[in-house]
């Protein structure tokens, strides 16, 4: 008994609980925005659900935690094809629900997104092969950066056209480029892959998006696309909406008019900031806003006290995931950014989101209990 107590202890001491404290709290908040949004169902299930979905993250943050990130990253080839595999499931099985797109897998209630999933292996694939090629000092060697830029392409491609998820393929965009930059890329490179993406950008447009993906992209800068604001805008309309009547301090939690009315669509999931802005005001949206910002700096603070390159990078991408989730979710939630279907980290329904942040802080936690890579840490 006394070998487990004193296991736990040391345990809890080398940990990141701060980060963990962060994540339950942040959760919790969100399951409470939840019951809000759903209450007007007559019905618990939702909360039941992202529920077990914490109980289940909190868990796999410590399992993920114990984990040495080497010992996985060193079998990032293996990840890749399995990543590859889970996310090509989709042409047989993928299935839109409520999304507008095939990016779910359905086992009878269960819904597993698998593009949420990969975002972790994907995140330590590029990591791994960023620090070998640091590590060979061939980052910025033309047939190495055109080796990453192909496996990163291809997946991205993957993702696009296996289930229309523009969202999740963005955000695979933004960790790429981030964890890139930070892994020292020359200026050049990024200027010139500017330029590329510029120049491809309408043969993507014209043979990759949707007519609908297309209409969500240009509705919040151009009016004509949606001039009555009932089509691709209403869903943001209603938003921004809800969010001007909730003012500084808000309606009062579960007393918002539009939110018990369901006048949102999606208001649980991802409009669920709307939520915070009408019943809790604009000090419930810096809560949301502060408390993601906190788990962003705590990551980005880890990555930077690592002597492992990998486990900076990791956390590098990490944080930038969060990042632009948390960016865009707003941005759609006021009208400012297209309506894509990301969440809110933590905060939104949806237990692959939720399975998926934790695991990825329990990353996160490892790396901060172990800052010396494994193969170091004998000498």
């Amino acid at each position: 008994m006394k070998k487990v107590i004193d296991t736990v202890g040391k345990y809890l001491l080398e940990s990141d609980m701060l980060l963990l404290v962060l994540c339950v709290v942040s959760t919790v908040f969100g399951i409470i925005l939840i019951d809000s949004a759903t209450r007007y169902e007559g019905h618990t299930n939702h909360v039941t659900i992202q529920t077990a979905a914490l109980i289940l993250g909190v868990i796999l943050y410590v399992l993920f935690s114990l984990i040495d990130l080497d010992m996985i990253a060193d079998k990032s080839k293996i990840l890749y094809v399995l990543s590859v595999l889970l996310i090509s499931t989709l042409f047989i099985w993928g299935v839109s629900g409520n999304t507008g797109n095939r990016a779910w897998l359905r086992f009878g209630s269960i819904g597993i997104q698998p593009s949420e999933i990969v975002k972790i292996p994907y995140t330590i694939i590029m990591g791994k092969m960023i620090t070998t090629a640091r590590e060979r000092r061939t980052l910025n060697a033309p047939l190495t950066l055109l080796k990453i830029v192909a496996a990163f392409g291809f997946l991205f491609a993957f993702i696009i056209i296996s289930s229309q998820d523009l969202g999740s393929a963005l955000v695979y965009l933004f960790i790429f480029i981030v964890m890139l930059f930070i892994g020292g890329l020359d200026l050049k490179w990024i200027a010139l892959g500017v330029i590329l993406t510029l120049a491809m950008m309408p043969v993507a447009w014209e043979f990759f998006l949707s007519e609908g993906q297309k209409a969500r992209i240009l509705a919040p800068y151009d009016p004509s696309v949606d001039p009555t604001g009932l089509s691709v805008m209403w869903q943001a309309n209603q938003s921004k909406q809800a969010i001007s009547g909730g003012r500084f301090f808000g309606q009062g939690l579960y007393n918002g008019v539009m939110t018990q009315s369901g006048a949102v669509p999606r208001q649980h999931t991802d409009f669920i900031f709307s939520v915070a802005g009408e019943e809790l005001g604009f000090a419930g949206c810096f809560l949301v806003i502060l408390l993601l910002l906190l788990i962003i700096i705590r990551v980005v603070y880890v990555g930077i006290k690592s002597n492992s390159t990998l486990g900076m990078l990791v956390c590098t991408g990490f944080a930038a995931m969060l990042t632009f989730q948390m960016l865009e979710n707003i941005g759609m939630c006021l009208g400012l950014t297209p309506v894509i279907g990301l969440t809110l980290p933590f905060f939104s329904y949806g237990g692959s989101s939720i399975v998926t942040v934790f695991s990825a802080m329990g990353i996160v936690s490892g790396i901060k209990m172990r800052p010396k890579p494994a193969r170091f840490r004998s000498y």
